[in-house]
Parts: C-alpha cells; structure tokens; sequence
C-alpha cells in the first residue's frame, strides 16, 4: 500500500514558516514529506532539511518523494521528543523553524495491517513506531481497569469510561483480545444506542484515547514544546497542526506561557521572577481549513494550525549595565 497523506493546512503552515534559503528547518512529523516537500523546494544556499519520523513506512516513502532534494535533506528515524539530541548530533545549535503536523496519516489509518481504525476488523496495533514494546494489544489486555478509565476519560472524554473499561476487563478474562473488531463489539455493547444515534460513531473516542496513550502522544507534546521554542534562532518560528482539543489546548497553553511566563502575584509592580517571555504567539487565533480544503480532504475538519515567534537573545547582563 502506498503511504498517501495529503498535507492539511499546506498553504498556511508553509507561509507562516518564513521559509529561508539558507535556514534550517526541522519537520518532526515527517510523514509522507508533504509539507517537507515544498520546504527542500525552497531551500538553496546552504539550506538544510531534517526530517523526522517514527514510522518506518514514512521514512520509506519520505526519502523517496524527497530524492531530488536529497543534497539538503537528512532523514531520521525517531521520535520528535528527541530533536534536541538529534540536532547536537549532526553539529546544529539552533534553527530557522520546526514543524510538527500531528495525529494519524491517512496512509496509517486506511492500512489494515496497522490497527488505527475501527471501520474494519484488524489486529489491535496502533503503533506509529511499530519498534515499540507497547501495543494497543497490550494495553487493552494488561491494563487495569482503573487505567483504562482514566485514559479512555482524559484522552477520548468519553463519558462512558468506566463502563467501557469493565467491559474489556469482563471479555479478556475470557480470551486475549485480539482485534479491532472485538474491541468495536464491547464499546457499542457499553453506550446506550440512544447515544449511539444522537452523537455517531461510538468507537471514535475510546479508538483516540487508545491511540493517545499507546504512542505517548500528548506526554510527548507537553514536554516537548518548550525545549523546542529554545532551539529557534531569533526569529525563527515553530508551527504546530493539531487534530482534537487536548492537543491544541496543550499547544495553544505553552505558546501562552513562552510569551508571558511571569508566574508573579498581579499585585506586584514589577517582576521578580525572572522569566523571561521567549517571543510572541502569531496566531492570537488558530488557523483552520478554508471550505475549499474541506471540499477536498474531509480529515482536516478539525485541524487547527498554531504559530509561535522566537524572539531577540537576551543581551548579557554584563552588556545591559554598560
């Protein structure tokens, strides 16, 4: 099956890059290269590309669709999480930009092997990285019930959590479950058909919170941002797609905090804290699909593109007091 993945939001992520010819630019969600792409396109002068994905099947494809470029381009297999590490690695301090287009490509969801969606009977996967020792399998199957409510809670806000999860619990202690499909079966058995009419397809949000937890993805995202923001260059900027509320809650937050980190009471005249802001959020509002792009890519309904600004270093004190 071929990795397709139509870049959501292409036009705006690319502008509001402020791609330069001789930046440095990091793609953390590498994917199919979409977005990447048109980023090598612009990149002469020196520019460099690295891209970075957990999914084998998108590096593969990446380093395919990206082969005219790949005099700027540096593709590596790994995690966002570790850009820090990886750009040490290659000798790169700071960059121009970094892009983060998160969730599930449409080549993940609609790959039967993969275990992403609910619409067929697959094994339970779920793994972007399918390297990693935890599956959705393993969840499902050795989690307590406890935990499962609270993921299936705090990451698909699925208000029948705890039913769900007694649910599993009840089925597995009879056989292992296996697939997509038994999974399917107890989440429907588990929401009255009442609910199940009114708001759609049940299997949606436990299938996210699932996801969510199996790839660590808002862990990752929480602690990753700001450590991110520390790499831009003045000026340099840090765009990030998200695809339901608690990552763009995540991502809208720690953009808030970089541009106003004082923690000081209000009540005091002047900070004493010490935190500096790191530079300003471009966005004041997401970014979302124009009704054209909906037209063309029903997947990107729900996604919301942020922006975040680096702003000028700080002069050293030594130079400020002169």
């Amino acid at each position: 099956m071929e990795f397709a993945h139509i870049p959501v939001l292409f036009e705006e992520t690319i502008e509001n890059l402020n791609i330069r010819p001789d930046g440095i630019y990091v793609d953390g969600t590498l994917g199919g290269a979409g977005h990447s792409h048109e980023i090598a396109k612009r990149l002469t002068n020196g520019g460099r590309l690295i891209g970075i994905d957990q999914d084998l099947d998108a590096i593969a494809a990446a380093t395919k669709h990206l082969e005219e470029y790949k005099d700027r381009v540096t593709i590596v297999h790994d995690n966002y999480e570790h850009i820090p590490e990886i750009l040490r690695d290659l000798g790169i301090d700071r960059v121009n930009g970094i892009l983060l287009d998160l969730g599930v490509s449409s080549y993940q969801l609609d790959n039967p092997e993969r275990g992403f969606s609910y619409n067929t009977d697959e094994p339970l996967d779920m793994r972007m990285d399918r390297e990693s020792a935890v599956s959705a399998r393993t969840i499902v199957n050795t989690y307590d019930e406890a935990e499962l409510t609270r993921i299936l809670r705090d990451y698909g806000e699925e208000r029948f959590a705890a039913r769900i999860a007694a649910n599993i619990v009840k089925e597995r202690e009879k056989a292992p479950l296996e697939t997509t499909g038994q999974l399917v079966k107890i989440i429907r058995a588990s929401i009255p058909m009442k609910m199940q009419e009114k708001y759609g397809n049940p299997c949606k949000r436990t299938f996210q919170a699932i996801r969510i937890a199996c790839n660590r993805e808002l862990d990752v995202l929480q602690d990753s941002i700001s450590s991110l923001i520390d790499l831009l260059l003045p000026g340099g900027r840090i765009a990030i797609i998200t695809f339901h509320s608690l990552e763009d809650r995540i991502v809208k937050n720690a953009f808030k905090t970089a541009e106003n980190p004082c923690i000081c009471p209000p009540v005091f005249p002047v900070c004493v804290c010490g935190r500096k802001p790191k530079g300003h959020v471009v966005t004041k509002k997401p970014i979302v699909p124009s009704e054209e792009e909906l037209k063309r890519n029903k997947r990107a309904a729900s996604s919301k593109l942020r922006v975040f600004e680096k702003g000028p270093d700080p002069v050293p004190q030594e130079e400020a007091l002169k």
